[in-house]
């Protein structure tokens, strides 16, 4: 019964958003900005093509981001954020769609439909969303929730169930292989009395599936139970009903687990941050296209540059220093050479001016430094080899800085993290000042930029980096 109103619930969600995305296609098409002149019968087939792909795309879209799984414990933000989504994929399809088709319609049109789309479906998201909340609030459209534990853990759960009424769920049972649950009046508990629910031993499961309807199987037990429940996993997995384990098993510490794939088994993988994986292959790309064409467009000023090192003092043009990369892994930077060839030597007879708290060397009038070295870091100038490192991968255009090894093997455990990025040549600590804040501001603001990270971020850090270059501020 219920997997069948599932079934229909599903397929009048795709109707719906069909027609909806249909009918905003019609709304955008009659608007003027669309600039349509059909001239000819081959014009209208053409166009109702591409309604056609406009519309089904749609459904296609919100499926694969799972728009049509039970969005119970979501939140509005996150239902929104895949109606966004799928409205750039439909976006991006339409405007192919209307050039290889030869739609006669304006060249924005593919913008205007799929932002009339996004309103349309997310309008009618919201309105579902609310609606639904509400009759659950009252008792209509509620799932049963077998707990597979009677401790804090479980209490715990409970407790969230009891503080979301808008989930409509309901704790119909704990199981447990003690005899000390959490309240013991659990025990004498009514069988039928959902607000009221029992303790249940795990050799009773299988006649409590027959006996009961459940929905969810909810494991919050302690690790030492794990084995013993194995039957209670079988028994679900038998007769079809999902099981949830709660990612705090092993403690408080590990971030939220993400599924993945380990060869042929699906595995649970505990990052830290997990990146939007298509977010990080756009950020990729900007940074091969961005590297690329700021060399060609830098080459002019490398080539002074090279000549003015070449002619001031002795020594390579370019610097070369091993750093570490993404997770430690060694890499060897590129720099414009701004020190006097024998800087890395002299570098233990200048220890005791070093003006930077933490791991970090660093010294505002640095007598190692050359005359040319001097205005190339005040425009950072002698960074832009780095575009190199980029174009090959080691670094991005935006994330934190990379550090030299001697530093990283004097880092706390928890300042490591800052290695769980790809370094990059500016971040930001470059724009709020560098050699002006101390090391740990430096490091919050590294880990700042890696639990917020996103495609915007890194524009603004971008965009607030070159006047920063321009006025020579905080640069040594």
């Amino acid at each position: 019964m219920l997997r069948d109103r599932a079934g229909r619930l599903f397929q009048t969600n795709i109707a719906l958003d069909a027609v909806l995305a249909a009918a905003a296609f019609v709304a955008a098409i009659s608007l003027p900005v669309s600039g349509l002149e059909v001239e000819s019968r081959a014009s209208a087939v053409r166009l109702v093509v591409l309604a056609f792909v406009g519309s089904l795309v749609w459904p296609i879209a919100l499926n694969r981001l799972g728009a049509y799984q039970s969005q119970r414990r979501s939140s509005i933000s996150h239902v929104l954020s895949r109606v966004g989504l799928a409205g750039a994929l439909a976006g991006a399809l339409i405007a192919v769609s209307e050039v290889v088709l030869q739609v006669p319609v304006a060249g924005h049109f593919a913008l205007v439909c799929s932002a009339t789309q996004v309103l349309a479906i997310g309008a009618s998201r919201i309105v579902l969303f609310a609606a639904l909340r509400t009759l659950r609030r009252h008792g209509r459209n509620t799932r049963n929730v077998l707990v597979v534990g009677s401790g804090p853990r479980a209490r715990h759960v409970n407790n969230v169930i009891d503080e979301h009424p808008e989930w409509g769920l309901r704790v119909i049972g704990f199981v447990d292989e003690g005899d000390f649950p959490f309240d013991p009046r659990l025990l004498e508990a009514p069988f039928d009395r959902p607000s009221n629910p029992r303790v249940h031993k795990i050799h009773e499961v299988a006649e409590l599936f027959r006996e009961r309807v459940i929905d969810e199987v909810v494991v919050a037990c302690p690790r030492s139970m794990l084995a013993a429940i194995a039957p209670v996993i079988a028994i679900s997995a038998a007769v079809g009903v999902p099981v949830t384990l709660l990612s705090d098993l092993f403690g408080d510490d590990l971030p939220p687990p993400r599924l993945v794939q380990f060869g042929p088994h699906p595995a649970l993988s505990f990052s830290v941050v997990h990146h939007s994986r298509a977010q990080a292959r756009i950020k990729r790309a900007i940074d091969a296209v961005g590297a690329a064409l700021l060399l060609v467009l830098s080459a002019p000023v490398l080539a002074a540059a090279a000549i003015a090192i070449r002619m001031t003092s002795p020594g390579p043009i370019l610097f070369r220093q091993q750093r570490c990369g993404l997770y430690g892994r060694r890499f060897t930077i590129l720099k414009l050479r701004t020190m006097y060839a024998d800087s890395e030597e002299c570098r233990s007879k200048l220890e005791q001016l070093n003006e930077m708290d933490g791991p970090v060397f660093k010294i505002r009038d640095d007598p190692r430094i050359t005359s040319v070295g001097r205005f190339l870091r005040r425009y950072s100038l002698d960074e832009i080899p780095q575009l190199w490192n980029v174009l090959r991968g080691a670094m991005s255009l935006v994330g934190p800085r990379p550090p030299i090894p001697c530093e990283v093997d004097q880092y706390h455990i928890l300042q490591r993290r800052r290695l769980s990025m790809r370094p990059g040549l500016t971040c930001l600590w470059q724009v709020a000042g560098r050699n002006q804040i101390c090391f740990d501001d430096w490091v919050r603001l590294d880990l700042e930029y890696i639990d917020n990270w996103s495609l915007a971020l890194d524009c603004q850090i971008l965009l607030r980096t070159l006047p920063a270059v321009l006025r020579g501020t905080g640069a040594s």
